[in-house]
């Protein structure tokens, strides 16, 4: 038959072994319990990869191990059938199964501007993660706010209208049309008009400007970006291998004499930025700035990518690039991930056809299509009201929020940028502290999870004073606002 036989007592020893939190966790099934064959699974693959067994080494028969386990030959053979799915057993019929002549990958050292990209989004770990206690550095609202009310009754009830209209497939590259055709109808509103065959619907903002970097950059072009500005959108650059040039930041938007500088000296394909409640510091773009900078595009011949994440909550009569341009220049790419929630992945890009249609391609090519599931499910939020009544609350909380954080930073002695439309973020500065960082490790010493300044900068420096990135919904939190009197030497309240 081959091979050696791993013995009773060899097999018995190894299966009394405690597994660890992360095996249990990982060996749970649907209904939150451990399995046995779950356990089974997870503790033999684990000394599979310790180099417990050789190669080659016969494991009990299905008959045998049941029993010596105590579980059914139907538990046994399922654990034995993973670990032959999973690579790490091999069956020979008539004979048994048997350890399978696998190796174990070494790491490879990534490429540097893999590990640059990595290192950038450490912030974005952290927030799928959730090791703190106290997070006014997360970068998204509470699940309570933008899951409860109106959307979980909603959530429990899920229809899709008409069951016999729904197609099971992958429906269509472009999205699913009646909610194309909404939010083209929601555009109209922010005076953005768009061609039917000009929008196509994605897996929310991150992916739409995935899209236009995949199709629009090639490595060495050279790119503008808010600085500070949205730092996964500067991990995809480097991923891109694009060259990033920050243009300052102001209270009202894009720096226009320091972006005049920069045209001087590059030539950028794409500058792109965020209009309104801009993340991470809150600022909103004026008529006077958005005018001047469609005047530098239109002149030097450059792009602009314009993400508005969070229009759903602002006022829709606010100064749009896509607006005073009409998607000559600018690509509009929009979301409900923010609004609605981070795990209903949907959004949007809205442009030129011909470059609209080639993103289109692209998706299809990269993904085939966005989920067809998750747009009715979005369409009939909307349709049905549900979504209108979230936003009227999830409005009235952020300017609530944002009002209060705000108060109370500021009392605690930080300089808060000054904001005309209440959105998620504000951004504070420590006037008497210049090391970020060591501000961050001290707060995650005491379980608060802070976003330094630094992480929203292109080359990843800081500027002047210590700042942070503030998410409102968090920004009056009794520990966080006691560790900010501390550090400034105010008083405790």
């Amino acid at each position: 038959m081959g091979g050696t036989v791993i013995t009773e007592q060899t097999w018995n020893r190894s299966l009394n072994v405690n597994l660890d939190a992360a095996q249990v966790k990982r060996a749970e099934n649907d209904t939150g319990r451990v399995t046995r064959a779950g356990r089974i699974v997870e503790h033999v693959a684990g000394l599979l990869f310790a180099g417990a067994y050789k190669p080659g080494e016969r494991l009990p028969s299905v008959r045998q191990a049941a029993r010596e386990q105590g579980v059914s030959k139907n538990t046994m053979a399922e654990a034995y059938d993973r670990l032959v799915a999973q690579g790490l057993l091999e069956a020979r019929p008539g004979s048994g199964y048997y350890v399978a002549q696998f190796q174990l990958r070494r790491p490879t050292q990534p490429a540097p501007h893999v590990v640059s990209a990595i290192d950038v989004v450490s912030l974005l770990r952290e927030q799928l993660d959730r090791h703190y206690e106290v997070r006014p550095g997360d970068g998204r609202p509470p699940s309570s706010w933008t899951e409860g009310s109106e959307l979980r009754r909603y959530f429990s009830s899920f229809k899709t209208g008409d069951i016999a209209d729904v197609e099971f497939g992958y429906g269509s590259g472009w999205g699913y049309g009646p909610l194309r055709d909404r939010v083209r109808m929601t555009l109209l509103e922010r005076s953005i008009a768009v061609e039917p065959d000009g929008l196509l619907l994605t897996s929310g903002a991150n992916h739409g400007l995935d899209l236009i970097i995949r199709h629009l950059i090639e490595p060495g072009d050279t790119v503008f970006v808010d600085d500070p500005g949205y730092y996964p959108l500067f991990a995809k650059l480097t991923l891109a291998k694009a060259r990033m040039i920050g243009i300052r930041r102001g209270p009202d938007g894009p720096d226009l004499e320091d972006l005049s500088a920069k045209l001087a000296l590059h030539r950028p394909k794409i500058f792109f930025t965020q209009s309104l409640a801009h993340n991470p510091t809150g600022s909103t773009l004026s008529p006077a700035v958005a005018f001047g900078l469609m005047r530098l595009a239109e002149h030097r011949g450059f792009l602009i990518v314009e993400n508005d994440a969070l229009a759903d909550i602002v006022p829709p009569t606010l100064p749009r690039l896509a607006a005073l341009d009409q998607l000559n220049r600018v690509l509009y790419v929009g979301t409900f991930s923010k609004t609605l929630s981070a795990s209903l992945r949907c959004g949007y890009i809205a442009g030129q056809p011909s470059i609209v249609s080639s993103l289109s391609n692209l998706k299809m090519l990269t993904m085939v299509a966005s989920s067809d599931y998750v747009e009715r499910f979005v369409f009939n939020l909307i349709q049905g009201g549900q979504y209108l009544r979230h936003l009227r609350r999830l409005k009235a909380r952020v300017e609530e929020a944002h009002k209060a954080s705000k108060a109370e930073m500021e009392a605690a002695g930080l300089t808060v940028r000054p904001t005309v439309t209440p959105g998620f973020y504000l951004w504070a500065e420590f006037p008497d502290h210049d090391d970020e960082l060591g501000i961050c490790r001290e707060a995650a010493e005491q379980g608060i999870f802070l976003a330094p300044g630094q992480v929203f900068t292109p080359d990843r420096k800081a500027r002047g004073p210590a700042a942070i990135r503030v998410n409102v919904a968090y920004g009056t939190h009794p520990r966080f606002i006691d560790f900010l009197r501390r550090k400034t030497g105010e008083p405790p309240r």
